[in-house]
């Protein structure tokens, strides 16, 4: 099966065989991943209210 890079777009055969794989390359891989670290890229939420975010009332550090 084939799938398309999500980076470059080139097509890429899926199979175990390649480790990068939805990518074509450990390049596009690392390019996504930065992307990522750069907050280029954002999952989609719901607006939380402030009572949604003082559940437990414990404060949580990362």
């Amino acid at each position: 099966m084939n799938v398309e890079c999500p980076t470059c777009k080139k097509s890429v055969e899926w199979t175990e065989s390649n480790p990068s794989r939805p990518f074509c390359s450990e390049r596009c891989k690392l390019i996504d991943l930065g992307a990522w670290a750069n907050e280029e890229y954002k999952v989609p939420a719901e607006n939380a209210s402030p009572d949604d975010l003082d559940q437990g009332g414990e404060t949580t550090r990362h």
